[in-house]
């Protein structure tokens, strides 16, 4: 700053000079340089100082708005963050009520809400960091399949492929259950034909593939996966959690569906 206006009161001396032999002091003893000089810098340093005066006032206001919005965010963010404590501790505590109301006998309704209640479980309170274990995430991805396959029909037939070594490293949560629930969504129940859901992953050196193929009936509308909300949404986390590090494939074709989603871990 100093030197900006050291610099500025040096250029103003000739342009100075030349108005005062000219057109203010023509005729009359001509000040000196030193003394153009001088009082160009003081002039110039007074309105620099004033001009960044209001600047610094004008910033602190909008400076202390920005910080008093910040506060109501922060405080609605913790009232939510307090509500939502609440609300899952009633709702396991329900589940809990109805798991005991159910008959012993019906091993299936038991076994569905002992698996929603560990999903629930998962995404309520392990999802909420940005990578989770891979056995974690392959467990909920159990858990769902187990839920779809007792509530579709026995014509469907599905397939789930993790090898041993998808194990030992962290990955985001829940990348790939979007694509697995419009593979039980929109998967055919054509009882003459085969309804297939295979979903498998693979890791080969540091690259994850998942892949997750299913049948469609022959009435379902071209394209229709690719509106869900859900699979825009893994866009966008893919986007941000592993920019350039990924490779996302989605083949719409009139029988079948298939997902192909290559993850760079490292």
């Amino acid at each position: 700053m100093l030197a900006g206006i050291v610099v500025a009161a040096l250029l103003r001396v000739p342009l100075a000079m030349y108005l005062n032999k000219n057109h203010f002091l023509v005729g009359k003893q001509q000040p000196a340089f030193y003394q153009i000089f001088s009082n160009s810098l003081l002039n110039i340093f007074i309105w620099v100082v004033c001009l960044i005066s209001v600047k610094l006032i004008v910033d602190r206001f909008r400076f202390q708005h920005y910080v008093d919005a910040i506060k109501k965010e922060k405080e609605k963010a913790e009232l939510n963050f307090l509500n939502a404590q609440f609300n899952p501790h009633f709702l396991f505590n329900s589940l809990n009520s109805i798991y005991g109301h159910i008959d012993k006998r019906n091993t299936t309704a038991r076994n569905m809400l002992i698996n929603f209640s560990n999903m629930l479980r998962y995404q309520l309170y392990d999802c909420n960091s940005n990578t989770i274990g891979i056995e974690k995430e392959m467990s909920y991805i159990k858990n769902y399949i187990l839920l779809q396959q007792i509530r579709k029909e026995e014509s469907l037939i599905v397939r789930l492929d993790i090898p041993e070594n998808i194990r030992g490293f962290e990955i985001a949560p829940l990348l790939f259950i979007a694509f697995i629930e419009n593979a039980f969504k929109y998967v055919g129940n054509d009882e003459d034909k085969e309804n297939i859901v295979d979903i498998s992953f693979q890791k080969k050196d540091d690259t994850l593939i998942f892949k997750c193929y299913n049948t469609k009936e022959e009435m379902t509308p071209a394209k229709i996966t690719h509106k869900g909300i859900g699979i825009a949404n893994v866009r966008h986390r893919l986007q941000l959690l592993y920019p350039d590090k990924h490779d996302l494939n989605l083949t719409d074709d009139e029988n079948f569906y298939e997902a192909t989603l290559k993850l760079q871990l490292i």
